[in-house]
């Protein structure tokens, strides 16, 4: 268990970062260039998992990230993302983004994920980051589901381990 104070998921959410798409964020069909939608996720996850942690983060994985509907020129990308739990020194950050058509404002989701991040110190090695607090409904449903979600990166990352066979 952390010596810090642990924090309410609140203090470092980030909510409703906006994008306007313009011709040059699209890829040869006509839609948002998901490359740049990933590498904005990214930086608005770091933003999460700093503000959690107090401390330069890095990005160690990306899990369930798939494109659910296209966001077309135009569109106002809307980015949230808050922190789901945190572990010793890893933090799981939740991120989702919708696209606003600014004519009829209809909203549609593009896309969620889930980054984990781990804070380090100027030596780049892990340090300890505070417990998350989880108040509503549904940051305690997201705080159960991270706690899931780890056990199975740990699985995967045994299997992958026992393929290469580094034992």
């Amino acid at each position: 268990m952390s010596g810090l104070n642990p924090k309410k998921v609140s203090e470092s959410t980030v909510h409703d970062h906006t994008y306007k798409i313009f011709p040059n964020d699209l890829n040869a069909y006509g839609t948002v260039f998901g490359g740049m939608i990933m590498g904005v996720l990214d930086r608005i996850a770091l933003v999460v998992a700093e503000r959690h942690s107090g401390q330069t983060c890095v990005t160690v994985s990306v899990d369930s990230m798939h494109f659910l509907a296209p966001a077309e020129h135009g569109d106002i990308l809307l980015f949230r993302a808050s922190i789901n739990r945190s572990w010793r020194s890893s933090m799981e950050i939740g991120v989702k983004v919708l696209a606003e058509n600014y004519k009829t404002r209809e909203i549609k989701h593009v896309l969620s994920a889930y980054f984990t991040f781990v804070a380090v110190d100027d030596q780049r090695r892990p340090v300890e980051v505070p417990q998350v607090i989880p108040e509503t409904l549904i940051e305690k449903r997201r705080y159960a589901e991270a706690g899931l979600r780890r056990e199975k990166r740990k699985v995967e990352a045994e299997e992958r381990k026992k393929r290469r066979g580094d034992d």
